[in-house]
């Protein structure tokens, strides 16, 4: 079979990482500078094919500060417009 991307295009399936690239077409006659790489958060939820029993849970607060129960599902968030981070604890740095 006849693959329509060139290997430099592809991501990677096997691997772990929230956070994914991909290298988008460059026209010859695009208006903007190109963005060479682009990126995207794939959900923790995702790596998980069933909900297994007694999963760790975050207190209550914290839960609900962080926006999941289990510390498995919990994904923090780089903000790309100021580049904060939000860690386990609800703070930015």
């Amino acid at each position: 079979m006849n693959n329509p991307m060139p290997n430099s295009q592809m991501v990677n399936p096997t691997t772990n990482s929230q956070i994914r690239e991909y290298y988008p077409f460059i026209g010859p006659f695009d208006p903007c500078p190109p963005i060479r790489v682009k990126t995207y958060v794939v959900p923790p939820n995702q790596f998980v094919t069933f909900q297994p029993m007694n999963l760790p849970q975050f207190s209550p607060a914290e839960a609900l500060r962080l926006g999941t129960l289990w510390p498995a599902f919990y994904s923090n968030y780089t903000s790309k417009r100021r580049g904060e981070v939000m860690k386990e604890g609800g703070h930015e740095e």
